[in-house]
């Protein structure tokens, strides 16, 4: 019997669900119940029966699923693998930020700790961070935007508002430039360039649209263009190409790759089950406080 058979069996015997986020690698999408961004699995997940959650993705994805089912089992198969980006900001850095502005509100990436979360007014995603800071804030409030300052930048870029920004971003979506994205559109100059709104400004201005991963398979369904340059983990084309096997898609630099999110294997997720192995716990007041920025959030969207 192979690892996906096991993994099949334990997941009926355990009444598991497999989550994978949209960078992972193609074997772990394709054994996976759930395929999508971080947030959105997490709800999908707290909507089933399931007792057991394996969230193939990096740690945060994790913490997040817990908050949303805090009477689940929330498994990752690799503790190790982990979002630098998240790693930017502590708890601790962020109360001082928030002393050094006792006025202004807390808006958090969902792609943060929980402890982070814990201590925001209310928590976005990349694909709803316009609408949250329109919803949640008052046009005159100071608004201290963590941890990504790339999408806090581009978020200040189609909103006016007083933004606080901290110096956290993604080193995967960093090293996205400006000539990768000028190259494949020579390779490709029929397709429609997508990126996220992690990458720097300076590559978010030359797109023709700046997406979160749900916004792009949104996008592209909706479309009638046939090829597309995608300017995120390169994971993403996979993804897309499952979806889309009537389009083409093109990774915008081969050096767009999130070495974490690719720690996750068949055989750790199978040692996971066997094992109840890697189970995500957390003191109930963050898991209070947290929730209650991410259903902040939900509100106004």
């Amino acid at each position: 019997m192979d690892a996906i058979e096991k993994i099949q069996k334990l997941k009926q015997k355990l009444n598991a669900v497999i989550l994978a986020h949209n960078y992972q690698l193609p074997q772990i999408q394709d054994i996976a119940d759930y395929r999508g961004d971080s947030l959105g699995l997490s709800i999908e997940a707290a909507k089933t029966k399931a007792d057991v959650i394996v969230f193939c993705g990096v740690y945060f994805m994790a913490e997040t699923a817990k908050i949303l089912s805090p009477q689940k089992t929330v498994l990752i198969p690799d503790r190790q693998a982990g979002c630098p980006m998240a790693d930017m900001i502590t708890a601790d850095q962020l109360r001082t930020l928030k002393k050094e502005h006792p006025s202004a509100k807390a808006l958090c990436y969902v792609n943060s700790s929980a402890e982070v979360k814990a201590e925001c007014d209310v928590c976005c995603t990349s694909g709803n961070a316009l609408e949250v800071v329109a919803g949640a804030f008052r046009e005159d409030e100071e608004i201290i935007f963590v941890p990504d300052q790339y999408l806090a930048r581009y978020t200040a870029s189609q909103i006016d508002r007083n933004f606080v920004f901290w110096k956290g971003y993604c080193p995967t979506h960093a090293r996205i430039l400006p000539q990768h994205l000028r190259g494949k559109r020579a390779e490709h100059p029929g397709a429609l360039v997508l990126v996220h709104p992690e990458c720097t400004p300076h590559v978010t201005a030359l797109a023709d649209a700046v997406l979160s991963t749900g916004g792009m398979s949104k996008y592209v369904k909706q479309s009638d263009c046939k090829e597309f340059i995608i300017g995120t983990e390169e994971g993403m084309v996979y993804r897309l190409s499952q979806d889309n096997p009537d389009k083409k898609f093109y990774a915008i630099s081969d050096i767009a790759v999130c070495p974490n999110m690719k720690k996750i294997t068949l055989d750790k997720v199978l040692y996971s089950l066997e094992n109840i192995y890697e189970e995500i716990t957390l003191p109930e007041d963050i898991i209070a406080r947290a929730q209650k920025s991410i259903q902040k959030m939900v509100s106004y969207t």
